[in-house]
């Protein structure tokens, strides 16, 4: 008696297993995508549109920029010219640094055009006190100057980019007199601080301390102390009124630092390159 009830006790316990192993994973499988698909979940995730950007470093943002603007470091006015850019669609993007005009506007955290005067204007007097400017710089008014949102991008990476607003005397005053103006300037969209500018002044060369000069906006600007740029070619500009310079950025990156003089115009610059 004893063994006939061992017997289906056995019995009993294989058919159950038979049934779990066969109708067990089915309905745990079932029960699992009722509780995915009725409950919403959310997730984040870095994306690689051009519309988000790193926390990057004043070196880094630098050193991009000088990428970007390489192409255009031509004097003055025609430097003017050649910077205005058509739409470009940011999927479409070759190469390994882009300069495009930035046609969707400020995102919120950035310098709007109402406010990018204002701040070119308390930017340009900390660098009349600093020395690097003369006091004689006019301010920036709206009606005489041009203020177009752009985006220096990483290609390969475009989550890393630089928002900046390029600043320029309008057409209608190219025949004007433009002494003692900002001719052009390139300003952080972040928190205002120039990193070129091209400026009129009644200055000779012989009036300008490049070394001094360029030493005052890295501090300015917040970046590693400036090195003098030895491998130095003259074909590189159009006077030869110019000293240039080194900041290093991160690992091998490295930028060059212009300052320079347009004889017969008296115009005196900074500008960045690769």
């Amino acid at each position: 008696m004893k063994k006939n009830r061992w017997n289906l006790a056995l019995l009993v316990l294989t058919a159950v297993a038979v049934i779990v192993s066969v109708w067990g994973p089915e309905t745990v499988a079932v029960y699992k995508d009722r509780g995915i698909l009725n409950a919403i979940r959310t997730k984040e995730e870095e994306t690689g549109g051009v519309g988000y950007r790193y926390q990057l470093s004043r070196s880094e943002k630098l050193y991009i920029l000088s990428q970007c603007l390489n192409s255009q470091s031509v004097p003055g006015t025609e430097q003017s010219s050649q910077a205005r850019e058509t739409e470009v669609n940011y999927q479409e993007l070759t190469g390994t640094y882009a300069f495009v005009v930035n046609h969707n506007g400020p995102s919120g955290q950035e310098i709007t055009d109402a406010e990018i005067y204002e701040a070119a204007g308390r930017e340009l007097a900390a660098l009349k006190e600093l020395g690097i400017l003369p006091d004689t710089i006019r301010d920036v008014q709206p009606a005489s100057y041009e203020a177009t949102l752009y985006s220096a991008i990483d290609v390969p990476e475009p989550r890393n980019n630089v928002a900046v607003w390029k600043l320029s005397l309008t057409g209608s005053l190219q025949n004007a007199n433009k002494e003692n103006r900002v001719i052009d300037a390139y300003i952080d969209a972040d928190d205002g601080k120039i990193y070129e500018f091209y400026v009129r002044s009644g200055l000779q060369w012989e009036d300008i301390d490049p070394d001094g000069l360029v030493e005052k906006w890295s501090a300015y600007m917040g970046l590693p102390a400036p090195e003098a740029y030895e491998n130095d070619n003259p074909l590189l500009e159009t006077t030869p009124y110019y000293r240039k310079y080194v900041i290093s950025g991160t690992g091998e990156d490295r930028t060059i630092v212009t300052v320079g003089f347009y004889d017969g115009i008296n115009e005196l610059f900074l500008k960045i390159s690769k």
